[in-house]
């Protein structure tokens, strides 16, 4: 299952995003992958996804496999579009 999510709070995924990205993407059994720009890295690695440099704007897919990949995303898709990384 997959989904597309666009970056909106103001400084994009640095260290502190990324961190809280992997604290929820852990919370599940699903296998969690990031993409953006033809890049995949796991949406279970803090580094993996700063080296996205996914700044302002971006669209990043994120996929998730397993029997809890729907939560998982709806999960995700509150943090990054709704809650903005709780930055804004």
């Amino acid at each position: 299952m997959m989904r597309e999510f666009k970056i909106t709070n103001q400084y994009g995924i640095h260290a502190r995003p990324a961190a809280l990205f992997v604290k929820a993407a852990s919370r599940f059994d699903a296998e969690v992958s990031v993409e953006k720009d033809g890049m995949v890295v796991s949406g279970k690695s803090i580094m993996g996804l700063m080296t996205l440099e996914a700044g302002r704007g971006s669209v990043l897919r994120v996929t998730a496999d397993g029997a809890d990949c729907e939560e998982a995303l709806d999960h995700l898709e509150d943090l990054v579009v709704v809650r903005k990384f709780d930055e804004d």
